[in-house]
């Protein structure tokens, strides 16, 4: 239970804060999840309010303590193979329409804890084998990324790896890693993590096939919306593969797109 209640006022801070810095918009019913996450947070500065801990993430030197909230206030929710339809077209559309590349590369704009940039890689060893290819992983999130760095997984959320992939992909543990499972050093290799912001000015990440941009729109605001594919679209060759969610669409967002298949979109 909370000590320390947040007033309307300050989730309206932390609101205009997760807006500013990632464009996420936060409606009020998200009130009690702000309050919730950063309780901890409050807890470890002894603070009274929350309003405390707002102007101390406002202060120049506090960066580091800014991320920590960025990292608590974002959804993560992700799971392998998530929308199958997705790692299907991949792997029976996509990919051999890029047979005669001399590499293919994959960007997964917010991978979370690392399940969908490993099932990519999974869908890619398979059949590209061993010609050059290479999967960009980026999310906002230092703490998921940390994670997916790792590749190492409670056994249950291998539930939805096909057992073929589960069983020439991934190692399971044993002993005290009895109970999870490690995504294999050589697929791990072929994939790397970064942070990105998808509401500010990008990094030089080179040129993509594919970009898939899943479950992350439907937390902006169209202006939002707008803008963050208007940054990454340079980054997606011509002939390439945007992918959003199932419950998203790119209407309205940005005509540089044609629609293949509800959620698939292609750059001509």
């Amino acid at each position: 239970m909370q000590s320390v209640p947040l007033t309307d006022h300050e989730f309206r801070s932390f609101q205009e804060m997760i807006f500013f810095v990632a464009g996420i918009s936060m409606s009020a019913a998200k009130k009690q999840l702000v309050g919730g996450r950063l309780a901890k947070r409050i807890k470890h500065y002894g603070m009274a309010s929350y309003g405390d801990y707002f102007s101390l993430l406002m202060k120049p030197e506090a960066k580091d303590e800014l991320q920590i909230a960025v990292d608590l206030l974002t959804t993560n929710e992700t799971y392998f193979f998530r929308e199958p339809a997705h790692f299907e077209f991949l792997r029976n559309r996509a990919l051999p329409e890029m047979s005669g590349q001399a590499s293919v590369r994959i960007w997964s704009g917010a991978c979370s804890s690392g399940e969908e940039p490993y099932s990519l890689a999974m869908i890619m060893a398979e059949r590209l084998g061993s010609r050059p290819w290479e999967i960009v992983a980026s999310d906002i999130c230092t703490r998921v990324l940390d994670k997916a760095r790792g590749g190492h997984y409670a056994m249950e959320r291998a539930d939805d790896i096909p057992p073929a992939l589960l069983g020439k992909y991934c190692l399971k543990g044993v002993a005290e890693q009895e109970g999870t499972f490690l995504v294999e050093k050589k697929l791990r290799s072929r994939i790397q993590f970064l942070q990105v912001n998808l509401n500010a000015n990008l990094p030089s990440l080179g040129e993509f096939d594919m970009i898939f941009l899943r479950n992350v729109l439907i937390y902006f605001d169209m202006d939002t919306k707008r803008k963050a594919v208007q940054r990454m679209l340079p980054l997606l060759r011509k002939g390439g593969y945007f992918v959003v969610s199932h419950s998203e669409s790119l209407h309205g967002v940005t005509d540089g797109l044609q629609m293949v298949m509800p959620s698939v979109y292609l750059k001509p």
